[in-house]
This record gives C-alpha cells, sequence and structure tokens, in this order.
C-alpha cells in the first residue's frame, strides 16, 4: 500500500470532504480529507489504481489537484 498526501484546492466544507472521500472510497482508494492545509491523504494499491486516476476523480468532483 502507498500512502500520499495530495494538495487539492476549492475544498471548503463538510459537502467538499464527503464528495471527495465518497468519490475516492467507489475506486477503493481510502482518503482523508483536511480542510486546514487544503489536502487529501491517500492510500491505495499501485497495482490496482494509478496516482492519475485518483487524481481524475478528485477534479471529476469539481476541485483541483496541484
Amino acid at each position: 500500500m502507498k500512502n500520499m498526501v495530495l494538495k487539492v484546492q476549492g475544498m471548503s466544507c463538510q459537502h467538499c470532504v464527503n464528495s471527495i472521500e465518497g468519490a475516492l472510497k467507489e475506486i477503493n482508494v481510502s482518503g482523508k480529507v483536511n480542510l486546514g492545509d487544503d489536502s487529501v491523504e491517500v492510500t491505495y494499491d499501485e497495482d490496482q489504481v494509478s496516482l492519475e486516476k485518483i487524481e481524475e476523480v478528485i477534479e471529476e468532483q469539481g476541485y483541483e489537484v496541484s
């Protein structure tokens, strides 16, 4: 399992947290949003999902991964 922290812009409320964490869960990625520092900590299996896919799923929710 790989653990990584992504900087994500545009998050501001609990809806943002639920949106991102829910979308990540659908692709079997554990995600924990930290609104205080605009980040999402993800834990995932590199053999099952790519970092690019994780970023795409977050961006599909309307946020920008930097």
